[in-house]
């Protein structure tokens, strides 16, 4: 019994009369007969524009080309018999041979049935490979002489049935994962016995090109025709379960969001059952608040046109939450809402001298600015920056300010700022978008002209993300932060009525615009007189306060305070004197919990127990020894003293620099010696002794990093001292840069210098001239007992520095 397979599933059914019986499967019984079959030396050839037709293997074809109906006609009425043949380009309607495959398959004709659109439609079975030889007729239609075309027996190994076996599997798996192709083929797959005809029967319906097709049929062995074949079928089955998958995804998000839709119109309903909708509440609420705001007429207008804009918005949308936290940033920030400045002048004064012992330089300021905006009632608040050393009072300073003004007080920190998203705000467009640090600062004061303190504006950094100081630029610039722009409220803002204080530790590393467009206040560091103010006015009654004890508990005199700062301190502010006067504090809170015996007024001995052992004080270390000199330098805690130190040694003129000098020190001791050098007969010295000896100078703590210029007269004292073997002048200090020329130029941190060598016994002090109106801007009591000499030229540092008289047991230098 043959089997059969219904072809129901292909398009031409309709055609195909009730007479129509089932087209049988190839057995192998029919293979073999098939094969044994020979073919005729000349056909009719039938080009085929879409397909490749397969031995055994039946398909339906449409013909509508003139010169194809008139072969199929004849042919059906003759012997049934023609050669079909793939075309190489589907678009050609009378292909000649050079467009032709010249591999085709010999086919029976079955069936032939006229269509209802006036096409012929042919059942053709294929038979046999041949091979075109060439054309004899072209007219009516295509006719060729034909050669056979040989392929090798089919292999009978264990490794062909399995690869057979995958193919079978592989054509299943496809048949059950595509919607497109019928459950009957797998039936049919499963029931071909012939591995040869199983092969032509997938290949001829998979899904694959005319030239992919071609390239099977063309192949001769079967086995490597099988492996082409399982090759494509794996692409198809990966390709299918890519797309099963995606279309799966994409069915199991549509059905959650229908169902979240269905359950969100079902509470919709049952809130509105209830007693309203909520949305509609929430509308409602945002209409209230904005009739109570002072706004302009462009922010009115904005507000109203995206309230509308959520009124139609549906609720559980992505964009609801995002146009709900916009409405409420319009809402809540304070849009021409300020609060009234007090002009009690002297309330104000007197509260900046309560909260901050000096300052004098910011105090006027800030008086001088309220006596205008009294007087004009309305002006543009001034961009202020304090500059100065850590621990000075700059960022408590901005507290102090708001209060004596009677306004609000907002900080916002900015060091280690990188991104400019942080001061501008993001694009409500993106998820989580949010207004600017600046408008979110203005938002919790719930006012437009705070004390706004901008702290560590020194400190801020840039990346791919943007420079934030460019963005400050217009926060800070009085002509332009009336309009200031927010990314996320995509409005101007008036920031012109803030009052904004900037607190930096280094000027240099502020951008040049952004400096230019600030008032630069220097904070110099306190002297020790400045300090026990400080601390008995402020520190001492805020720390007894904030431990617990009585103010009689504990008494810290005058001279424990400077013993502190001098010896347990190293700084301008009162940062760490704060600390260390915590730990007596708590020295005293310890002793009350525990019922220690101890005495409530704490001495200078106290302190080695309470504080431990403090460094030595900076202090002058006599004129002994040639070649020393005490020099000043500026640091970030304040001003300090050092020591240049010179020696000599029978050598070459070898010149050495030591104690981890920077590129600008070392280059002002070169400049030190190549003067004297070109000097050397106004110091009664010879050109030969620097050719002689070799020169070393050093500066002590090397484990610390030093550098600036102005050292250069300290140096050049210390070379000259050196070479000449007369003393330095007792308790003498200076400092000042110098030229190839001779002159002395000035230097900066001043205040901090001399305050420094007012600590360690130093009675003269030697500058540039330039820097006289520095030492007349400092307070005459922090002065006192200190003599200056002004200069101009290198010379007259020699002469005012050196003694006449030489070192005990001095080198003979020659």
């Amino acid at each position: 019994m043959k089997k059969s397979f219904d072809f129901d599933h292909l398009n031409f059914s309709e055609a195909v009369d009730e007479e129509t019986e089932f087209i049988p499967l190839m057995t192998t019984e029919d293979e073999e007969s098939m094969n044994s079959e020979e073919i005729p030396e000349s056909l009719p050839i039938l080009p085929l524009k879409n397909t490749v037709l397969f031995p055994g293997v039946v398909i339906p074809i449409t013909v509508g080309r003139d010169k194809s109906i008139k072969l199929i006609q004849d042919a059906n009425k003759g012997e049934k018999t023609i050669g079909v043949v793939a075309q190489l380009d589907d678009k050609v309607e009378d292909p000649t041979i050079e467009q032709m495959n010249r591999v085709g398959t010999v086919a029976r004709i079955l069936k032939m049935f006229r269509m209802p659109d006036g096409n012929t439609t042919v059942i053709i079975q294929g038979k046999k490979r041949f091979e075109l030889v060439e054309f004899t007729e072209l007219e009516p239609y295509h006719k060729a002489t034909i050669a056979a075309y040989e392929v090798e027996d089919v292999p009978s190994d264990d490794a062909f049935a399995a690869l057979i076996d995958s193919i079978k599997d592989m054509s299943l798996r496809i048949i059950d994962n595509s919607p497109n192709l019928p459950s009957e083929a797998s039936f049919a797959i499963k029931n071909i016995d012939s591995n040869a005809f199983l092969i032509n029967f997938i290949a001829s319906n998979m899904n694959a090109t005319v030239a992919q097709k071609q390239k099977i049929l063309v192949e001769k062995d079967t086995k490597e025709r099988a492996l082409m074949l399982l090759t494509h079928l794996s692409k198809d089955l990966q390709m299918l379960e890519l797309k099963n998958d995606i279309q799966s995804k994409v069915k199991t998000d549509i059905d959650k969001q229908q169902k979240e839709y269905f359950l969100n119109q079902q509470m919709k309903l049952i809130q509105e059952e209830l007693g309203g909708n909520p949305q509609e509440q929430e509308v409602e609420e945002y209409k209230k608040k904005a009739l109570k705001k002072k706004w302009p007429k462009t922010v009115k207008d904005r507000f109203e046109k995206e309230l509308g804009k959520l009124q139609r918005m549906n609720s559980a949308s992505a964009e609801y939450s995002v146009q709900v936290n916009y409405i409420e940033t319009l809402i809540d920030l304070p849009w021409s809402e300020y609060t009234k400045d007090k002009f009690d002048l002297k309330r104000a004064q007197k509260v900046l001298d309560r909260d901050h012992f000096g300052l004098k330089d910011v105090k006027k300021r800030i008086i001088e600015h309220l006596a205008v905006l009294k007087l004009k009632g309305d002006m543009k608040s001034p961009i202020l920056c304090l500059y100065g050393p850590p621990g000075v009072g700059k960022t408590s300073l901005g507290k102090s300010i708001a209060e004596a003004l009677g306004r609000k007080y907002v900080r916002m920190s900015l060091g280690g700022l990188r991104d400019e998203a942080e001061l501008r705000g993001h694009r409500k467009t993106y998820i989580g978008a949010m207004p600017g640090r600046i408008l979110q600062s203005l938002k919790k004061t719930k006012t437009s002209n705070p004390v706004f303190v901008l702290d560590e504006i020194d400190k801020l950094g840039s990346d791919h993300h943007g420079d934030p100081s460019s963005a400050m630029l217009e926060v800070l610039d009085p002509e332009q932060n009336g309009t200031f722009y927010d990314n996320f409220v995509e409005m101007d803002y008036d920031l012109s009525k803030i009052l904004f204080i900037a607190t930096a530790n280094n000027l240099a590393s502020i951008q040049p615009a952004l400096r230019d467009r600030m008032e630069i206040i220097e904070i110099n560091g306190y002297t020790v007189e400045e300090k026990i103010e400080i601390a008995k006015k402020h520190l001492i009654p805020s720390l007894i306060s904030s431990h617990g004890i009585k103010k009689s508990d504990v008494a810290i005199s005058k001279e424990v305070i400077e013993k502190v700062c001098e010896e347990h301190t190293r700084e301008s502010g009162v940062r760490g004197l704060e600390k260390k006067l915590a730990g007596i504090v708590r020295f005293v809170a310890k002793s009350i919990t525990l019922e220690e015996d101890y005495n409530p007024t704490i001495s200078v001995e106290d302190l080695q127990t309470i504080l431990g052992p403090g460094h030595s004080k900076d202090k002058y270390q006599g004129n002994d020894a040639a070649g020393v000199v005490t020099g000043l330098a500026w640091t970030s805690v304040g001003g300090d003293i050092l020591f240049i130190e010179t020696s000599l040694s029978k050598g070459k003129g070898k010149f050495t620099l030591t104690g981890n000098l920077g590129n600008v020190m070392k280059e002002s001791a070169t400049l030190a010696l190549e003067y004297l050098k070109a000097h050397a007969d106004k110091l009664n010295l010879t050109t030969e002794i620097f050719e002689n000896w070799n020169v070393h100078i050093h500066v002590p703590e090397g484990a610390t990093p030093k550098d600036g210029p102005s050292a250069g007269i300290a140096m050049l004292t210390a070379l000259a001292s050196a070479f000449t073997q007369r003393k330095v002048k007792r308790n003498l200090a200076m400092t000042g840069e110098i030229t190839l020329r001779g002159r002395v130029l000035p230097v900066g941190g001043i205040k901090e210098k001399i305050l420094a060598a007012k600590r360690a016994d130093i009675k003269e002090i030697i500058l540039s001239a330039d820097n006289e109106k520095d030492i007349n801007e400092i307070d005459k009591a922090y002065v006192k007992g200190l003599k200056f000499h002004y200069v101009t030229e290198m010379i007259d540092v020699i002469e005012l520095a050196l003694l006449k008289t030489k070192v005990d047991n001095p080198i003979t230098i020659s």
